[in-house]
């Protein structure tokens, strides 16, 4: 791929992305809980056609064997050796150019997260998790289309929700002709924990299979399930959950919030906030790692 072309595909998965993003605080507005059926209903039928069309997608391919080989080559570890700010420097190469003089660089929309969970008062962990949870999307600057880096999350090898936005595009998915994948638990035990659980590839999980072992609990939970909306907000899935991620999804809740609504035009100072976060950077994920 050219220079040209791969800044091309940059653009426009940073457009896309922006996209799925509106539409959540669409589908979610603060302070509202949208859980009717008539809700989703009218949420659907108002849907630009490019998010239609993103569902669309994502619902046909993410299938149980697109995300194991996903995970096999992903989980390898080999497309670049940085730490994690220059993880997100890099990640600043996803630009939308749509509207320039508005779009602020990927970097400060995480800083706005963190500072928003700082000035609240939460643990350290818990401002990392803001400034690291989107890293994940440099999928994209590794060739990824966006329907397998962002959008919600949802299990694999058992039958889909009926709450996963826009559930009528899962009749394309080649998952739903399997008599095994298609039953309440599918291929799994319940109460069998989501950890032993194939979840539908994307940023959340890559982001935390490269974390894994190097944060609390409730860090890890929170990065690896804040796209899961049918599980966080419409409480569904539960039958797959161990009393352990009943116990940490009272975090991905609490997180929830500020993965949402913290996003604004207000610019932020990267220099002058810098040294803070390289050094809660390295109170957990100290020096270059593998991703």
């Amino acid at each position: 791929m050219s220079s040209h072309q791969e800044s091309d595909v940059r653009k426009i998965s940073s457009s896309a992305m922006d996209d799925w993003e509106d539409d959540l605080l669409r589908r979610y507005p603060e302070g509202e809980n949208l859980g009717q059926a008539e809700d989703f209903r009218d949420y659907e039928a108002e849907t630009r056609p490019c998010v239609r069309e993103f569902y669309r997608l994502n619902h046909h391919k993410q299938t149980l064997q697109f995300a194991r080989e996903k995970k096999a080559d992903y989980l390898k570890f080999n497309r670049r050796s940085m730490s994690v700010w220059q993880a997100l420097e890099f990640l600043n190469e996803l630009v939308d150019d749509s509207d320039p003089d508005i779009d602020l660089p990927q970097i400060e929309h995480l800083l706005q997260t963190a500072e928003a969970i700082r000035a609240d008062g939460h643990p350290r962990w818990f401002i990392l998790v803001g400034l690291i949870h989107d890293l994940g999307k440099i999928l994209c600057l590794f060739g990824e289309e966006q329907w397998a880096v962002v959008g919600d999350t949802f299990p694999l090898g058992c039958a889909f929700s009926e709450k996963i936005v826009f559930h009528e595009f899962f009749s394309g998915n080649p998952d739903r002709d399997v008599p095994e994948y298609s039953t309440r638990n599918g291929i799994y035990a319940e109460g069998c924990g989501l950890d032993h659980v194939t979840m539908s590839w994307g940023h959340d999980e890559y982001l935390y299979q490269v974390v894994r072992g190097r944060l609390p609990d409730p860090a890890l939970y929170m990065i690896r399930y804040h796209s899961f909306y049918a599980a966080h907000r419409e409480r569904e899935y539960q039958h797959l959950m161990n009393d352990h991620d009943r116990e940490m999804f009272a975090w991905v809740r609490a997180f929830n919030p500020y993965d949402l609504y913290t996003k604004s035009s207000q610019r932020m100072d990267v220099e002058a906030l810098q040294p803070f976060y390289e050094e809660l950077i390295n109170e957990y994920l100290p020096g270059k790692m593998a991703w």
